[in-house]
């Protein structure tokens, strides 16, 4: 098969490592991909944000299975234009996609279908916004309504920061957008990711990340800064009791709603008193969740994928082993604030690429021979072991190896867990 990647990132080198270990993937190509990506997958440069770009790429290379890695193409109908033109696509339609693109949208769907999460408010201006807060004290939850690379959410611990992160979404920080006001919820949150191909649902892992900047789970919400799967909180009963309550009625609903979902739903959950409620939706892999997963799934990940796509999710199962993966996120000093491109990271040959240690590039180009920092998240250092101490071993021993001095990472990453 030629098989087409869209994005740059950690997510899709985690995608094109696993898939190229499934003899079906005869030809490989991500766009626009990375220097690490091109370890293992052609690159070509396409602006993968445009439909017309995209299917003429697709149409000229006779690519047979196109998979969109990012949120952004498949808010901008990216799937849509290649399945009316006959593609096999993994990656919900734009209609379905709003499941992440609108906090809005996806509150909505749970009021309808009964799935529990947190009390919501919508506001169009601040004022009314701010009032609401006031009214309703802290802590409190700012969400931006729309794509905001995962920085769009404020868990504000007083009012007055809570009327800070309405000011700044209302002042134009992540574009034009509304303000969803969300009830605090405590607990213990985890990743949840199930494949539907429209009627049938797989869970195919679980996971946990660590959103905070700083050790200690300290300082501002980043895209993520490291993570580890299986999640041991995600017990197999929550799991059966979230499908149930969550899942489940959500697929249904979007099909009612004439909206079938296809892809990977992403549900982030908190977990509290033997029970879940559902933070938000992704429609596609996390990022660095995808790492570890894709680092335990090895090559059937394009088994899994192409069954989603070909509406025959129910013939598929999957083959975990009794293992775990850690990845530690190495980032630009600086982020999630401003930070410097173009420093250069050396180290990374000498690094083994194996089933138990890889370096995923996320932010990364070679310039000159050179391989430089170009992104805030730059590097996703993933250890997989039979112990997730042992992966945690493999995955910092990466970082200690990586000779980057304007680099930074969390050291605590699995510390819930381990």
């Amino acid at each position: 098969m030629n098989i087409l990647i869209l994005g740059g990132g950690g997510r899709e080198h985690a995608l094109a490592w696993a898939i190229r270990q499934n003899p079906k993937c005869d030809r490989l190509i991500v766009a626009p991909g990375n220097a690490g990506i091109a370890g293992v997958a052609e690159c070509a440069a396409l602006d993968i944000l445009s439909r017309a770009s995209v299917l003429e790429f697709a149409q000229e290379n006779a690519i047979d299975f196109v998979i969109i890695g990012p949120e952004a193409p498949l808010a901008a109908g990216v799937s849509d234009a290649l399945r009316d033109a006959g593609f096999l696509v993994f990656g919900p339609s734009q209609a379905a996609a709003q499941l992440e693109a609108s906090k809005t949208f996806t509150k909505e769907i749970c009021d309808a279908c009964g799935a529990p999460t947190a009390a919501w408010a919508r506001f169009t201006a601040a004022a009314p916004a701010r009032d609401h807060v006031t009214a309703q004290g802290a802590p409190i939850v700012i969400k931006a309504d729309g794509l905001a690379a995962g920085k769009g959410v404020t868990v504000a611990e007083t009012v007055q920061q809570a009327h800070a992160a309405i000011d700044a979404i209302f002042d134009g920080e992540f574009g034009e957008m509304s303000v969803v006001v969300e009830e605090f919820m405590a607990g213990e949150e985890a990743s949840f990711f199930i494949l539907s191909d429209g009627t049938d649902c797989l869970p195919i892992g679980t996971a946990q990340d660590h959103k905070r900047v700083g050790d200690g789970d300290t300082g501002p919400n980043t895209g993520g800064m490291g993570a580890y799967s299986p999640a041991p909180v995600l017990t197999p009963a929550l799991q059966d009791q979230v499908m149930a309550r969550i899942v489940r009625p959500t697929i249904a609903e979007m099909a009612r709603k004439g909206m079938p979902f296809q892809g990977v739903l992403y549900a982030g959950l908190m977990i509290r008193d033997g029970q879940a409620r559902l933070v938000e939706y992704n429609v596609r892999f996390g990022d660095p969740e995808c790492q570890v997963l894709m680092m335990r799934l090895g090559g059937q990940a394009l088994d899994l994928l192409l069954a989603c796509a070909e509406g025959r999710l129910a013939e598929v199962p999957v083959t975990w082993a009794d293992d775990h993966a850690l990845t530690v996120v190495m980032a630009a000093q600086g982020y999630p604030g401003p930070y410097v491109k173009g420093t250069p990271i050396k180290g990374l040959d000498a690094l083994p690429e194996t089933s138990f240690q890889m370096t995923f590039h996320a932010g990364t180009d070679t310039q000159d021979g050179v391989v430089v920092a170009t992104g805030g998240r730059v590097l996703a250092c993933t250890g997989r072991g039979a112990t997730l101490a042992e992966a945690h071993q493999r995955a910092y021993q990466l970082v200690e190896a990586i000779d980057w001095p304007q680099g930074f990472c969390r050291r605590d990453i699995g510390w819930r867990a381990l």
